[in-house]
């Protein structure tokens, strides 16, 4: 199941597609809540969820996919683009993804490019 058949059947269509026990497992309350948090008409039922994080699976969804109401919602996630450096970084000094990021910000350009020369690049 992928994450745009929940939120359209919590959103759009209104259908119960977690009826299977199986697809239950599937659910992620956490990617589902952060989805809706990003529209003001569905952010505190969002948040309700949130906190009553202890609720089966089942009730989350339902209580979403009844309160909400119909409505389509898009919206592009925030990622954050570190580009070649971050995994530059993580070659040369042999770091961790949560390492490298706190190391990047310390680094200057003309560093990273000193990095770059010394390596040839990024090696995948």
């Amino acid at each position: 199941m992928k994450l745009t058949d929940w939120l359209n059947s919590i959103n759009i269509t209104k259908k119960n597609i977690l009826e299977d026990p199986l697809l239950e497992k599937e659910y992620s309350p956490y990617i589902i809540n952060r989805s809706l948090s990003y529209f003001p008409d569905t952010l505190f039922h969002a948040n309700e969820m949130n906190q009553k994080h202890l609720l089966p699976k089942k009730l989350q969804y339902d209580y979403l996919r009844i309160v909400i109401r119909k409505r389509k919602r898009f919206s592009k996630w925030d990622k954050k683009d570190h580009g070649d450096d971050l995994e530059l970084i993580k070659q040369y000094y042999n770091y961790s993804t949560k390492k490298a990021l706190e190391v990047l910000p310390l680094l200057t350009k003309e560093h990273i490019a000193y990095i770059r020369n010394l390596t040839g690049g990024v090696r995948k």
